[in-house]
């Protein structure tokens, strides 16, 4: 039975960040801050929580993590009765590469599935929401998923890494024509083969399994072409996936929610995303 993942509520904060992999994560560099991928939860009020949960990937073109597309966005969603995961995942400007990004993207909704009961999460409704960059690594997930590893011995591992939902902020989504060439670089390297620009080019990998998503963009950002949020709304509409698309006119990249808590007035993005949801039951 479809739930609407989206009910007024309010929030209570952030939690401490718990790390992906307390043994230390497959590929790690080092044991710096940015070698430990960690998952920051954001509750709503007691008594608000709508079962709902989203992982967050900030943007910052595989280089950096934005805040205000992280923390902002997990309170904001907090509001909507949503309980918030940030994501931390590693970077390119520390010297990692695909797949390690995609790989924390999947552990964190693992993560989210296996231990969400803590936080009264339904294991059947957990998003993932990303912006720019973040948007790519969501949109990644959303498809190049996996349905577990049901032997393992982690139990978290034997879960789906499938999210039930998408939100793509402004995301690159493709890395031919229309990419952000500086996201490309962190994420594969100074010369990537064809084949790995193909595959990462999601707009090129929807299929009738990729989950529904909310998508939006604005038509005067220089640097993420709307082109790119264009192409995926293509790409589910052939694929048979149910979608939400929104090109609004005004707003320069990397404009998130366009307020700061307690979000009084925000980008009319929030309020179509949160009635969009409702009304799809997404």
């Amino acid at each position: 039975m479809a739930v609407s993942l989206f009910v007024s509520a309010a929030w209570a904060g952030p939690q401490s960040p718990i790390p992906l992999w307390p043994e230390g994560a497959p590929g790690a560099r080092g044991t710096n801050d940015h070698d430990i991928p960690t998952l920051t939860p954001y509750v709503p009020e007691s008594g608000t929580a709508s079962g709902a949960a989203i992982v967050v990937c900030p943007g910052g073109g595989y280089g950096g993590l934005a805040a205000h597309e992280g923390h902002d966005y997990a309170l904001w969603l907090n509001q909507q009765g949503v309980t918030a995961f940030v994501l931390k995942y590693r970077l390119g400007s520390h010297g990692y590469r695909h797949p390690t990004m995609l790989g924390d993207a999947a552990r964190a909704v693992r993560w989210v599935r296996a231990r969400g009961a803590y936080w009264q999460v339904d294991p059947r409704r957990i998003g993932i929401m990303g912006s720019s960059a973040g948007g790519h690594l969501a949109s990644t997930l959303l498809t190049h998923f996996d349905a577990g590893q049901p032997d393992a011995a982690d139990p978290v591992e034997r879960e789906s890494s499938r999210p039930d939902l998408g939100i793509l902020c402004y995301a690159v989504i493709t890395l031919g024509e229309y990419t952000h060439e500086g996201s490309k670089r962190n994420l594969l390297g100074d010369q990537p083969p064809a084949e790995l620009v193909e595959l990462l080019s999601n707009e090129k990998q929807v299929t009738p399994e990729t989950p529904p998503c909310f998508v939006w963009h604005t038509w005067e950002d220089r640097a993420v072409p709307v082109e790119n949020s264009l192409q995926f709304a293509a790409a589910l509409r052939r694929a048979g996936v149910r979608f939400d698309l929104h090109v609004y006119e005004r707003g320069q990249h990397g404009i998130g929610l366009a307020a700061k808590p307690p979000f009084e007035r925000t980008h009319p993005w929030a309020s179509d995303a949160s009635s969009g949801c409702r009304r799809r039951a997404l």
